[in-house]
């Protein structure tokens, strides 16, 4: 060993550049040949020799985890008290916020040559978790996920932990058999009394894509293998309140955003089925084909639910494969006494529902459902691998789901809702969706009371539109006055309570309304307390407006 160390130092600087790091390594490693051991230090003779290949000493591990072993418990420490309790408590910020350029200083986000020492990397962790936002915090109601689920988040960690994939019985045993579970009950759920097929993929644009493209090969199986080339101009209907990503998928899938027709909505967000009849009818006349419907369950905006039953009665006169995006309303189905909004999803030939919503399963946690059991989802993206998918295999292939999915490597995401729902049960998650539509229910009610709010209109789920008018426009008529200096309050007020901390409401324009706020109820942790915080906040952040 001393002898190729001499002989490597003597050489080219190029060459002891290389080398001498992995040489330091094998005289520190606890392992050489099997049966033998190196001594620590370098200065004493070694029992074996040297393994080496392209100039590599591969003689024992280079990376013993054991010695990461006080990183992981102070690492871990950290996000107990920074991100699951502080984050959780009501008297912190919402988030520390910081502007893009302030930002990347603070985070000294260069990548460098060398690592940096254990005690910079956990202060990295500190930073992150402090200049993140808080949607665990009982005050985040600006997006359609909230709240910090315990179970789900251990489920979480064990699944970052084994890195499994979830497209074979062989590498994922344990996710494969809990996500066919979960599926079967969610599609019991769904009223699909004798089953149906299903998988849990990266998102809700991801499922509604998913179904865009299932639609498309049910109706013209030979377009996978021929192309656009072996289609029709195909067209799609959905509601202007739908989700973007029908859109996007349009696109992605080389239909055209000008063939996805853009259904009326009636005041509170619906579907108009009779406008609905009209296009698909103005699409024929037109030569196309119209090929599928999708049908909304909980829109983004006013939390508002198609007419399931009417629109499924179209869909089977015309021979239209029937979606249903579900993925914020879908949460209602497991509650007796808000079901009712869904009446009619049964008929659906595909559902896309989204656990990591109303559900509190840690993001992301999607799943996209279907009703054919004939292996239509498979046939559809089956590539039959054969380095993943033999035929011959020792076991039930069945259990071997990946050649259904877009994806190849697919985190087990089934597993954060499952653990989520073995520990609290069926019931306590239909009370928890039945106490954030009666907590939706009495924010309504107090924003009817407050001088200076508004109601957008009476909400339907959890979704809470309003505005606040400040005292200076309140004097003013109704008309385009009005309305363009109230369209510039809630950016204002939005941005102040940003920085303040307190809490995050969102807002948004809708059609030819002003801007107005959309608050979004969902965590059990928050209270009537942080309803009429809100409020107040609201007016504290914008009576000088």
């Amino acid at each position: 060993m001393q002898q190729l160390l001499t002989q490597q130092t003597q050489g080219s600087s190029k060459g002891s550049c290389i080398l001498l790091p992995y040489l330091l390594l094998f005289f520190k490693s606890d392992n050489c040949t099997e049966g033998q051991s190196s001594m620590a230090d370098p200065g004493h003779p070694v029992k074996c020799s040297p393994v080496m290949v392209d100039g590599v000493a591969l003689n024992g591990p280079t990376v013993n985890i054991l010695d990461s072993e006080d990183f992981l418990q102070q690492s871990m420490a950290i996000i107990l008290e920074d991100a699951v309790k502080k984050a959780t408590d009501v008297k912190e910020k919402v988030c520390e916020w910081r502007p893009p350029e302030e930002l990347k200083e603070l985070l000294d986000l260069e990548l460098r040559d060398e690592g940096e020492s254990e005690s910079q990397i956990l202060q990295r962790c500190r930073d992150a978790i402090r200049y993140s936002v808080k949607t665990t915090h009982p005050r985040f109601f600006n997006q359609l996920f909230a709240g910090l689920e315990p179970y789900s988040l251990v489920a979480s960690c064990i699944v970052e932990a084994l890195k499994p994939s979830a497209y074979t019985y062989e590498v994922g045993p344990v996710f494969t058999l809990v996500e066919d579970a979960v599926l079967r009950k969610m599609m019991e759920l769904v009223g699909w009394e004798e089953g149906g097929d299903g998988i849990f993929n990266a998102g809700g644009s991801m499922s509604n894509m998913y179904a865009v493209n299932l639609a498309r090969y049910h109706h013209c199986p030979d377009i996978k293998q021929l192309g656009l080339s072996a289609a029709p101009r195909l067209v799609l209907f959905t509601s202007q309140e739908c989700h973007y990503s029908i859109s996007k998928a349009a696109a992605f899938l080389g239909i055209g955003t000008k063939n996805v027709y853009k259904v009326p909505s009636d005041e509170s967000g619906k579907m108009i089925p009779s406008a609905l009849e009209e296009l698909i009818k103005k699409a024929k006349s037109e030569g196309a084909v119209p090929f599928m419907v999708n049908a909304t369950a909980g829109t983004t905006v006013l939390g508002a639910f198609d007419p399931l039953e009417e629109i499924a009665d179209i869909c089977g006169e015309h021979n239209l494969w029937l979606h249903v995006d579900a993925c914020w309303g879908g949460a209602a189905l497991i509650s007796k006494k808000h079901k009712h909004l869904l009446k009619g999803i049964h008929r659906a030939n595909s559902v896309a529902w989204n656990p990591h919503k109303m559900m509190m399963a840690c993001l992301q946690c999607s799943a996209f459902l279907v009703r054919d059991k004939t292996g239509l989802l498979q046939r559809c993206y089956s590539a039959s691998a054969s380095y993943l998918f033999q035929q011959d295999k020792f076991y039930d292939i069945s259990f071997d789901t990946g050649d259904k999915s877009i994806q190849c490597g697919r985190k087990p995401d089934a597993f954060k809702f499952w653990l989520l729902w073995k520990a609290v049960g069926a019931r306590q998650l239909e009370q928890r969706v039945d106490r954030a539509l009666a907590m939706a229910r009495y924010l309504a009610d107090e924003i009817k009371k407050r001088e200076g709010f508004r109601l957008l209109m009476e909400p339907e789920y959890a979704n809470v539109c309003f505005w606040y008018i400040p005292p200076s426009l309140r004097q003013l008529e109704d008309g385009p006055e009005l309305w363009s200096k109230l369209h510039t309050v809630a950016p204002v007020i939005k941005e102040r309570m940003m920085k303040v901390g307190s809490m995050m409401v969102g807002y948004q324009p809708h059609s030819d309304r002003a801007n107005f706020f959309r608050m979004i109820v969902i965590s059990p942790q928050a209270g009537k307390a942080d309803m009429d915080f809100v409020l107040d906040e609201i007016h504290n952040l914008g009576k000088d407006l």
